[in-house]
């Protein structure tokens, strides 16, 4: 029997196989590794972040407003109804922020009313810098240990929060459909100048042990988004848009997820 016939005899029998099975789905579910174990807590507090940035929007209250209402809907665990803590000034009052300039060099500030230094808007000139400077409350065992005294031990929820205005110009490669002289569509690469303004959320989000005051996990986000100079789009609706991107992986600490998906078989 030469290839050719060998080849067809055996494409026959694929086929005639084909013929007789039968195929069906089934769905499988693939549990992912929890990124926190959270099983012997029964309540979360969030407590609130060091925020900076946009005076537009109010970042550590609406982050608190905003997990709070999806832990009670995506979470087993009790949600502690608390005030935010306006943890900005108390880290500030722990010692955190920047180190002052313009000062004299053994540690003396200048006087009140002198003429070396300026007086500055401190919500003004928050920078992304500025706010990690004050994270040195997270290391602060004993007030977080007695926040969590204070409600029955939860897990706690905090971290810092800096939404700024953003920027960005420059050229940029864009399709542009052109028609030729018989009418044929096709596109072309074309180099224009783009002028966008935006915003940028760079979040920081920790879990503390409320019955040790030590922290449990770390996880860090940066995302931005951009628009056409001439789109007037409102802070606080950008805010909501960069925060439901990062949600599920902020959400995922919480419960134990799986991959959905598919399996086919044949009988």
């Amino acid at each position: 029997m030469t290839v050719s016939a060998k080849a067809l005899a055996s494409l026959g029998c694929v086929g005639l196989l084909a013929g007789c099975t039968s195929f069906y789905d089934v769905a499988i579910e693939t549990p992912l590794t929890p990124k926190l174990d959270i099983s012997r807590f029964q309540r979360v507090l969030i407590a609130g972040f060091v925020s900076g940035g946009s005076e537009d929007v109010d970042a550590n209250l609406e982050t608190a407003r905003l997990l709070r209402s999806q832990l009670r809907r995506n979470s087993e665990l009790q949600v502690v109804d608390a005030d935010v803590l306006p943890l900005l000034e108390i880290a500030a009052d722990q010692g955190g922020g920047p180190e002052p300039s313009g000062g004299d060099p053994d540690g003396f500030a200048p006087a009140e009313g002198s003429d070396d230094v300026e007086p500055v808007d401190d919500d003004e000139s928050m920078s992304e810098e500025d706010l990690e400077s004050y994270e040195t409350i997270f290391a602060n065992i004993g007030f977080w240990r007695d926040l969590g005294e204070e409600h029955q031990e939860p897990l706690i929820l905090t971290g810092t929060i800096y939404f700024s205005p953003h920027a960005r110009s420059g050229m940029e490669t864009r399709q542009r459909e052109v028609y030729d002289s018989f009418g044929r569509r096709r596109t072309v690469p074309v180099r224009t100048y783009r002028d966008r303004r935006g915003f940028v959320l760079s979040p920081k989000f920790i879990f503390i042990d409320g019955s040790t005051g030590t922290t449990l996990y770390t996880e860090r986000h940066r995302e931005e988004i951009l628009y056409d100079a001439s789109q007037n789009t409102p802070a606080l609706s950008s805010y909501f848009e960069l925060m439901d991107r990062l949600l599920p992986s902020v959400l995922g600490a919480f419960s134990t997820q799986s991959v959905r998906g598919t399996r086919t078989l044949l009988r």
